[in-house]
């Protein structure tokens, strides 16, 4: 073959590969591509985080998942940024604890939500202590407060009948602790600091809410009974 037709060839495959119906299947490619890349840095910087309780560095994460630093940097900008996204993703694999309706019996009552927190908590102790290495990182601090705010509305949820007969500010005051008492940072002073297995933390926990509870609507009854 002549080298005027080798260059003719050439030509020809580059006007082709600048059809629409190419860089269409070009561009679905490199999506494809980054989905994927995206994928494997989170996948690695999760099983990371479990192992060594840690937000691993970006080269660590790069090597692990078999992309290039590069790569996570153009996903993620930085390693603050790819914790927020690990610590989304964990979460949206964590099933919504189940209630039980507020007619059920105290003990039944305490016991069921000290199960659904402690267990949620277990699973997300390693982000957590990880997470101490980005003290007040805006993300972080907004995903906090809004754990926050819902564990404490499943708890007034949950003892509706007993927050009934308290006082606004008593109602207020006891909210606090059960949200003070059943936190992420409490359970994690149990599991981690105090070397308690699952069970024995769990114990802990339903004595604590138990008492919580019983002191509340005595001082509720104790209040009524002085009037």
């Amino acid at each position: 073959m002549s080298e005027a037709a080798i260059v003719r060839q050439g030509d020809a495959v580059g006007r082709m590969s600048d059809s629409p119906a190419v860089e269409v299947v070009r561009r679905d490619g490199r999506n494809r591509r980054a989905v994927e890349t995206r994928r494997k840095v989170i996948a690695a910087a999760k099983a990371m985080i479990a192992e060594t309780s840690a937000a691993p560095t970006v080269v660590a994460v790069a090597k692990r998942a078999d992309v290039s630093v590069r790569s996570v940097f153009q996903h993620f900008g930085d390693v603050e940024s790819l914790f927020v996204t690990v610590l989304d993703s964990a979460l949206e694999e964590l099933a919504a604890p189940q209630m039980l309706p507020a007619n059920q019996p105290l003990a039944v009552r305490i016991d069921m939500i000290v199960q659904n927190m402690a267990d949620v908590f277990d699973k997300v102790v390693p982000l957590r202590v990880a997470a101490g290495q980005f003290v007040g990182h805006p993300g972080l601090l907004a995903r906090a407060a809004t754990s926050r705010q819902r564990l404490r509305d499943a708890a007034m949820a949950m003892f509706a009948p007993e927050f009934a007969i308290l006082s606004e500010q008593a109602s207020e005051e006891l909210a606090d602790a059960i949200g003070a008492a059943l936190s992420p940072e409490a359970w994690i002073v149990l599991r981690r600091r105090d070397g308690l297995g699952v069970d024995r933390a769990k114990a802990v926990w339903r004595r604590t809410l138990t008492a919580l509870m019983l002191h509340g609507v005595g001082m509720a009854a104790a209040e009524a009974a002085a009037e």
